[in-house]
């Protein structure tokens, strides 16, 4: 078992009558992975993260956690596993020290005596006295990530952890998931901020209605993108016309004095070449990368939201 793929999904399907919430995810999260999974907003990330915690039954498919199906195996799937779906919830008229006494009670007798270390872990030990009522939302997702720390989890599901948060609270945020990571767990973070996927993730998954449409190194999606270009100069037309001629640039495009064309870097040192021979001057040429966010939006098609199917599944 302690060998076995932290998460392992095969053919999730989720219906509600004729409403197909999730169409068939399939994904494996690796040890050690800070794994990222987008989609829009009702593509189907929430209700197939409840699949994989074993909280609704899927229609077709299968999970396993380090080996073991949380539909055959019940709790003990869930022994190194903990985090939170759609956001944690606690009592707001009781501290956030009472909340994780009282979670602890659920859970094993030393989760208890680990409460002072997660709330210095997620910096709350000294709000720990005050009531959850008065914490900001950023306080209460670190809370809740002291309440899935307490059970010692291998494996750290996190759903959209950083939505609502202003600037400091997303890189307070980051930076805890990157020493939980370093602490050696395992973490699947699913989210629709790319900047935060981008900068955290080694591995995503892209969820399109209810399918996966990608799945990989994170690395290796962004090497997909077509290197873009911008180039400025004081003859424009002189500088377009350059470029048509010139084998490997392509989808060149004029917009006032900007040049704008895809190509590769020998195709571009070409181009130079041969714009100083044809005397254009040039005032910048500049390569544009590609960001998470236009290859998450090609490959949903730029969907931002389908709350219907999700809705369903609330």
């Amino acid at each position: 078992m302690t060998d076995a793929a932290p998460v392992v999904a095969r053919g999730l399907v989720k219906r509600y009558g004729d409403i197909v919430a999730v169409a068939g995810v399939d994904l494996t999260v690796e040890p050690g992975d800070i794994f990222g999974y987008l989609g829009p907003n009702g593509a189907g990330k929430t209700t197939s993260l409840r699949m994989m915690l074993g909280l609704i039954r899927p229609t077709q498919g299968r999970v396993q956690l380090f080996g073991r199906d949380p539909m055959v195996d019940g709790v003990k799937a869930l022994q190194s596993v903990a985090g939170f779906v759609e956001g944690p919830r606690f009592y707001p008229y009781l501290s956030g020290r009472r909340n994780l006494r009282l979670l602890a009670d659920y859970d094993e007798p030393s989760s208890r005596s680990r409460i002072e270390e997660v709330l210095e872990t997620v910096e709350l030990r000294d709000r720990a006295k005050d009531h959850v009522g008065g914490y900001s939302h950023g306080m209460r997702q670190r809370l809740g990530i002291a309440a899935a720390l307490l059970r010692q989890p291998r494996l750290l599901l996190l759903d959209e952890p950083a939505t609502g948060l202003d600037p400091a609270g997303m890189r307070d945020m980051r930076d805890l998931v990157r020493r939980l990571a370093g602490d050696g767990i395992t973490i699947l973070l699913s989210s629709h901020l790319m900047y935060e996927v981008e900068e955290l993730c080694n591995r995503v998954a892209i969820i399109r209605n209810g399918s996966i449409v990608y799945e990989g190194m994170l690395r290796e999606l962004l090497a997909t993108a077509t290197a873009g270009y911008r180039l400025r100069s004081r003859e424009p037309e002189r500088a377009r016309t350059v470029c048509l001629t010139q084998p490997g640039i392509e989808n060149v495009s004029l917009d006032g004095d900007e040049l704008r064309f895809s190509a590769d870097e020998d195709s571009v040192a070409a181009l130079s070449i041969a714009l100083g021979q044809a005397r254009v001057p040039i005032t910048q040429l500049m390569a544009e990368t590609a960001s998470l966010e236009d290859l998450f939006l090609g490959l949903t098609g730029g969907d931002s939201s389908d709350h219907d199917r999700e809705a369903v599944a609330s």
